[in-house]
């Protein structure tokens, strides 16, 4: 697992763990000064000094595709990313269209399409013209405007895209 994983999941799980204003017994951050890797000092299964459990992955929500397609609407996701297929306007500014949308889902899990979501510069595909000036992406960070479930939402809609008919995936990233 990279530093980029690992901030998705710290990052996700943090975002999930804010919408619900609770924290199970199964999802406690670690306190103590050792960190995520403490051994339990509990019996098996127990969180002593909150560890985290070995073996523990966080679990993207499934979300709600009907609900994050009007994400999608609210956020103007359409006047930077074309989703053939859709019946939205194509993007017109040639300076900051993304890649096209429908034909993503197959080649990435729903925890990529969050960090994209949450943390647009920390993946940049070189020489796709995605990168601003400074280095950092063009999509704009929309973490102020939106809400956790909102977030999950709108990758349910992101993961229920496919290609239209005719079109494939062609096995590129982007």
């Amino acid at each position: 697992m990279n530093g980029s994983t690992v901030v998705v999941y710290v990052v996700a799980a943090t975002f999930a763990l804010a919408g619900t204003g609770r924290v199970d017994a199964q999802m406690r951050m670690p306190h103590s000064p050792a960190g995520p890797s403490s051994p339990s000092s509990g019996t098996s299964g127990e969180h002593g000094a909150h560890g985290t459990p070995s073996g523990w992955k966080f679990s993207w929500p499934a979300g709600n595709p009907a609900k994050g397609r009007d994400a999608f609407v609210k956020l103007e996701c359409a006047s930077c990313h074309e989703v053939k297929g859709e019946k939205f306007a194509a993007p017109t500014d040639p300076g900051k269209v993304g890649p096209e949308l429908s034909q993503m889902s197959p080649l990435h899990d729903a925890e990529y399409f969050a960090e994209a979501l949450i943390n647009p510069s920390a993946v940049i595909e070189p020489g796709k013209g995605y990168a601003a000036p400074d280095g950092s992406s063009k999509m704009p960070s929309f973490n102020d405007s939106v809400t956790v479930q909102e977030v999950v939402d709108l990758v349910a809609f992101l993961k229920s895209l496919k290609p239209p008919a005719g079109h494939s995936s062609g096995g590129s990233r982007h």
